[in-house]
């Protein structure tokens, strides 16, 4: 339960933020709420916070790389990563693979549950950033940066470039509303999930009822 010491903790940081460029929807601002997340859901599930603040410091360093097409996948990149970075400072070895590992497997399209408690903390932490009011203005600014409009209403969420199929409301469809409260692995990851998706189904309810001139 040993957290990181805050001089390693600013170090850390400091060596994970030249992979940022930009504000963008995964600018390092995401970062720094995954982490209090993380950090918030280890102390109540028992976790290693060391080896949680790690990993979600690490975890999306390589998306740049991905959102400029250089790599597949920034779940894969950010592990090997992470390991670089992380051999180079006094973090103990033997819990690198466990990072390693909750890095490999936070991403919502790989559809897999980390064998670790500290992995399972990490993706609960980074799906809580998927609902709720910052999530929501997110997913907008996302959609503005690939060129999405607000809603695809003429096609009824079913545009001809699936890339921008729905705009940006489809998104909600498509992700978001698959991840639903029950589907955290924590308890605590639980609860926080169950207000911020309400919030998340109210939200696109007043859109659509406001699209359609019914308020």
């Amino acid at each position: 339960m040993t957290a990181m010491e805050k001089s390693k903790l600013v170090e850390l940081k400091k060596m994970a933020l030249p992979f940022f460029k930009g504000f963008g929807a995964h600018g390092f601002d995401h970062t720094e709420r995954v982490l209090k997340f993380a950090v918030k859901i280890a102390e109540k599930e028992g976790a290693d916070l060391e080896t949680v603040q790690a990993a979600a410091i690490l975890h999306d360093i390589a998306r740049e790389m991905e959102d400029s097409g250089k790599i597949g996948c920034h779940a894969d990149k950010g592990a090997e990563e992470a390991e670089k970075i992380l051999l180079e400072t006094s973090f103990p070895k033997e819990k690198i693979p466990i990072v390693k590992e909750a890095i490999f497997l936070h991403r919502f399209k790989k559809g897999k549950i980390p064998k670790s408690l500290e992995g399972k903390v990490l993706q609960d932490a980074d799906r809580l950033e998927t609902l709720g009011a910052i999530a929501i203005a997110r997913i907008f600014s996302r959609g503005g940066e690939m060129g999405r409009p607000l809603y695809d209403s003429m096609e009824n969420y079913k545009g001809n470039n699936e890339k921008h199929e729905g705009g940006c409301l489809g998104h909600f469809r498509k992700k978001i509303f698959k991840i639903t409260p029950e589907k955290f692995n924590t308890k605590t990851a639980q609860k926080i999930a169950k207000h911020r998706y309400k919030f998340t189904q109210l939200f696109v309810k007043e859109f659509l009822e406001e699209w359609k001139g019914k308020k």
